[in-house]
């Protein structure tokens, strides 16, 4: 074990946008002693993207995050931080899947990752 975190995970903030009850609803629902909601996808599939600093910069990348905003089933979460630097988490992209088989799936999210990357660098993995 190498982290012990009383929050969400950010492997699963897709579900904000393609499940029926968010990880961050869940939370909230566990925390006050609610039942639990139904955590099924409503959309046939996702794909979430983490947009990471790529550079030392203080900018809020407007122009970037407006294209990325304009994808087909694009769902941009932007978590307002002032300053950008390699590795750091800056926001994330959810894509809604249409297709409704594995193959289709795949390619389709393999269609939105690139879309991203055409807009957003992929940090050196060093």
């Amino acid at each position: 074990m190498n982290e012990v975190a009383p929050r969400t995970h950010n492997s699963g903030h897709y579900s904000l946008d393609a499940c029926a009850t968010s990880q961050f609803e869940q939370q909230l629902r566990a925390v006050c002693g609610l039942p639990l909601g139904a955590a099924k996808l409503i959309w046939p599939g996702a794909v979430m993207v983490n947009l990471l600093g790529y550079e030392a910069a203080r900018s809020d990348y407007l122009s970037q995050r407006d294209r990325l905003a304009a994808l087909p089933q694009a769902h941009l979460h932007w978590y307002g931080k002032a300053e950008s630097r390699p590795g750091r988490k800056l926001g994330h992209i959810t894509f809604r899947l249409a297709a409704t088989t594995a193959a289709e799936q795949r390619q389709e999210a393999m269609g939105a990752i690139a879309a991203v990357r055409e807009i957003w660098p992929c940090p050196d993995p060093g």
